[in-house]
């Protein structure tokens, strides 16, 4: 699976590109049908509570799934989203069994 990390108005961090890699390739031996994933860290100045937003969009066949999620922290905001499109994936997974 490819993985293409996107960093908006903030600086890039490999520490948080290898965790977040490290966690969709779990993903991607679990559901085998993925294909690729777009990750966005964003940084929100005017939320001063969290502002600190993580958005992942997968690619697999059919519709793609998205999540996002706005935390006090990138690691706590990826960790929320995986979470998530790991719901979205199983539900997904009972579809493709039924066919």
């Amino acid at each position: 699976m490819t993985v293409n990390f996107q960093y908006v108005n903030l600086d890039a961090s490999d520490t948080l590109s290898a965790l977040t890699e490290e966690k969709l390739e779990k993903l991607a031996t679990k559901f085998e049908f993925l294909i690729s994933a777009q990750v966005y860290f964003k940084l929100d100045e005017k939320d001063h509570n969290a502002g600190k937003i993580c958005n992942i969009e997968l690619s697999l066949p059919g519709p793609r799934i998205f999540a996002t999620s706005n935390e006090k922290n990138y690691e706590m905001a990826m960790t929320e989203t995986i979470n998530d499109l790991t719901k979205q994936l199983k539900k997904r997974k009972e579809v493709y069994k039924t066919h």
